[in-house]
């Protein structure tokens, strides 16, 4: 009985978030049409609006552990569901995606992605778009903040391993700035594949920047095994809290 409810409040979590996003966009469009910072502010509401409702509805609160960064920075995040583009993009202050291209069109989100300088890669062109975009911040035609990338390239599942690709070095090189990993644990109660959302603690940790200056491959060892033992700390955490929850 208490499983079904919990599909339930999952079902209808989602069905309001997706409204949500609908009405939050038409009422800022006007200021996001106008000035940059307008779609900025309208997807900061919809991320804080976001983590109240899972909290509400679907019992499934959240947590931002770990110094956030303000200043110019690249940010290599594990990504393993929505939740996780929501709780680091509302965490920063300045933020942008690199982005699979393809969201480009998706309704809503694709406007507002390119309005706030999040930038599309085309991944079967991947090095040639890493080269433009360390050219647009070097001339100067973008404006300072948390650049976002996942360095796996798509969301990883708890517990599976995939390589970090060497694009993200790419970018710690060229852009000379401290790299901050990001750890998380979300896709414990936010799968990839199913509209269960399981309650519990979900946490995206800011770890300790990397220096920039670093060599390439010594960089992006450095940076995996931080991210992912981190991630796998995070993730036993929500193990130990899912087991508690099924024993009451």
């Amino acid at each position: 009985m208490r499983h079904a409810v919990q599909w339930v409040r999952s079902v209808v979590f989602i069905g309001q978030m997706y409204v949500a996003m609908l009405v939050l966009a038409v009422v800022f469009l006007p200021y996001a049409i106008l000035r940059r910072e307008g779609a900025l502010r309208a997807m900061h509401v919809y991320c804080r609006y976001v983590r109240w409702s899972a909290a509400v509805i679907a019992g499934l609160r959240s947590e931002i552990r770990g110094e956030v960064p303000d200043g110019a920075v690249l940010v290599a995040a594990k990504h393993q569901s929505f939740l996780d583009i929501i709780m680091i993009f509302g965490a920063l202050p300045r933020p942008r995606f690199i982005m699979k291209k393809q969201l480009v069109y998706a309704p809503i989100l694709g406007w507002y992605a390119l309005r706030v300088g999040c930038v599309p890669v085309d991944r079967g062109k991947r090095g040639q778009a890493i080269k433009q975009m360390t050219a647009r911040v070097k001339a100067g035609t973008e404006e300072a903040g948390q650049l976002i990338i996942y360095p796996q390239g798509t969301r990883v599942a708890p517990g599976v391993k995939m390589p970090y690709k060497v694009g993200t070095a790419v970018l710690y090189e060229e852009l000379a700035q401290d790299c901050v990993p990001v750890a998380t644990n979300v896709g414990m109660f936010w799968p990839r594949h199913s509209l269960f959302r399981k309650p519990g603690l979900a946490v995206v940790e800011f770890l300790p920047p990397i220096p920039a200056g670093q060599p390439m491959r010594t960089f992006l060892t450095q940076l995996e095994q931080q991210v992912e033992e981190s991630s796998d700390k995070l993730a036993d955490e929500a193990r130990e809290h899912l087991r508690q929850q099924a024993e009451m």
